[in-house]
């Protein structure tokens, strides 16, 4: 079996609009497509042409990226909740501390 084709939104309009003026058979000979694929495309085009293709490409990464960072700021705010506490506890006991050393008369 054959490595999978990643496709541009670019070539798909182009593939879309030539099929205007082409027969579709010769669109996929000339680009090694099947003809369901060409199909598809027509079809997602004819439905929604302003946001055809958009599945993949930068979309993905940036929802990507975007969900790395709120885990990472998730992360930092655990960490910054568990030093504010530790931080308290050391206080607490430098002060228990200070009273069995220095006990006031």
């Amino acid at each position: 079996m054959g490595k999978k084709r990643i496709f541009t939104k670019e070539f798909k309009l182009e593939i879309v609009r030539e099929s205007e003026t082409k027969p579709a058979a010769e669109i996929c000979r000339e680009h090694n497509l099947q003809p369901q694929l060409l199909n598809r495309w027509k079809k997602e085009h004819d439905s929604n042409p302003k946001d055809a293709f958009s599945g993949h490409g930068k979309i993905w990464k940036e929802d990507a990226k975007i969900a790395h960072y709120e885990r990472l700021v998730g992360q930092l705010y655990a960490e910054i909740d568990f030093l504010k506490k530790t931080l308290a506890r050391l206080q607490e006991l430098r002060a228990e501390e200070r009273r069995k050393r220095w006990p006031i008369q």
